[in-house]
């Protein structure tokens, strides 16, 4: 293989979460009197962490979200991650092709440890992913599309920013990876592939992958 460290997004790519996800988003800031449909959740905030939220809200309106909105998001978003999340179909046979070809691999995510857990746990991930190859954007100063945890993911991991490969599906983690100097291939079974500028390649079958990357 020609990369020696695959770093997988989170939602959408390990595990299947991104409808739950927005779906929940959307309807809480429009209960909150921001209108937000599950398409514009997609666009503005799929594949960002939770602080972007506030930052749209706080530009295009004036006005600052409540401050339990993280709590309350959360405990909306893990409630139904317990009752119906599950991984994204095929991740755990690359895995497992990873693994048996000695490659190693990480989790760089812009939502919190605890949302990450809660869904490897719920998923079976976690049997797959130990503490020390979990990374989220509460890591670093600054979430996707900076690269920052990108990089601190690599750094942790030991392995040089040019011999990583990205797994993303949204723009924002794409722009991310790039400005990391990582090869990116994106994984299109929700976002379309026009909107992951600058990859490798894209992919709508987990299975595809492990042929992407020898």
């Amino acid at each position: 293989m020609r990369y020696e460290l695959v770093i997988f997004d989170n939602d959408g790519v390990l595990v299947d979460s991104e409808y739950l996800s927005n779906t929940i988003l959307a309807g809480y800031l429009t209960e909150l009197g921001h209108p937000t449909s599950y398409e514009d959740s997609l666009r503005d905030y799929m594949g960002a962490a939770v602080h972007r939220v506030h930052d749209v809200i706080l530009e295009r309106t004036g006005q600052r979200l409540p401050e339990e909105f993280d709590e309350t998001l959360h405990a909306r978003v893990f409630a139904a991650f317990e009752r119906e999340l599950e991984a994204v179909a095929g991740v755990t046979e690359v895995l497992g092709k990873l693994v048996a070809d000695g490659v190693r691999y990480c989790v760089a995510s812009s939502g919190s440890h605890e949302r990450i857990r809660v869904g490897h746990r719920k998923t079976g991930l976690d049997l797959w992913f130990p503490e020390d190859t979990v990374f989220s954007a509460q890591d670093v100063g600054q979430g996707k599309p900076a690269p920052d945890l990108f990089l601190y993911a690599a750094e942790r991991m030991g392995v040089a920013p040019e011999r990583c490969v990205v797994v993303e599906d949204s723009p924002l983690g794409v722009q991310a990876a790039l400005a990391a100097g990582m090869d990116v291939y994106g994984f299109t079974a929700m976002t379309p592939a026009e909107r992951l500028a600058g990859v490798k390649g894209c992919f709508d079958d987990m299975s595809r992958l492990p042929g992407l990357l020898v």
